[in-house]
């Protein structure tokens, strides 16, 4: 029998983290919420300026705003996936979703998804705080493993990805069927090892320091991050 080249790992006095509770994070840029039919409106208005944000999604895009109302109340109180909205405070509204979601406190993982940012929101420092404050909340809780995952042939969560410091994992081939096509998921994680690192790097990239008067990133968020990857997407050859 061949053994196995590393050796099981005695995890000492760990303990599963608790379930989700945060109900809103605050940052310089961003703040989210639990997501509420109350954001529907902004949300729903912020979304019209390009369909193709649903492009990757598994429901939408919603042509009215009572439509879009009432996907919210569907996933509002679910315990997993857990919705956030997004507040921009540069442009003083809310402008995106995200979730926890794939729940596993036993294992010590939990899953980013359900991500979507309406076009002002892309690109943005918001954008970056947000996702950092959700991470960040995740390994100080005591999680092992945060995961990221998308369509495979969605090259812009792919990037984001690896922009964001998971490393690359490999393709799940056929793993579900998305409005009527047949998606292999691309699996993307960082683990709580990396976090320190990650959190340095996130925290140089948000710094006002960071960026020009004209708002130029002195430094890229795929540089800080890219000595943590421990895997890079060979679709990609590391180019996030």
């Amino acid at each position: 029998m061949q053994q196995s080249v590393e050796c099981e790992e005695n995890l000492g006095n760990w303990q599963p983290p608790r379930w989700p509770d945060q109900t809103s994070f605050d940052g310089r840029y961003v703040r989210l919420a639990l997501l509420s039919r109350d954001h529907a409106p902004s949300l729903h208005a912020a979304n019209l300026a390009d369909d193709a944000i649903w492009d990757w999604m598994p429901y939408g895009p919603f042509a009215s705003e009572s439509g879009y109302a009432d996907w919210v109340d569907s996933v509002a109180d679910g315990p997993d996936p857990r919705f956030h909205a997004i507040f921009d405070k540069e442009h003083g509204d809310w402008g995106g979703v995200a979730s926890l979601m794939r729940i596993a406190p036993a294992a010590g993982s939990i899953e980013v998804g359900h991500i979507n940012f309406a076009p002002r929101l892309q690109r943005t420092r918001a954008a970056t705080e947000a996702m950092y404050l959700l991470m960040r909340w995740c390994f100080e809780a005591g999680y092992r493993r945060y995961e990221w995952k998308c369509n495979a042939l969605n090259l812009g969560s792919r990037r984001a990805a690896q922009r964001l410091g998971f490393s690359y994992e490999g393709v799940f081939r056929q793993a579900a069927v998305v409005k009527g096509k047949n998606r292999d998921t691309a699996w993307f994680a960082c683990i709580d090892k990396e976090w320190p690192a990650l959190k340095a790097a996130f925290e140089t990239w948000l710094s006002p320091d960071n960026f020009d008067a004209d708002g130029r990133q002195r430094q890229s968020l795929s540089d800080l991050t890219a000595p943590v990857r421990v895997a890079s997407d060979p679709l990609l050859r590391d180019t996030a």
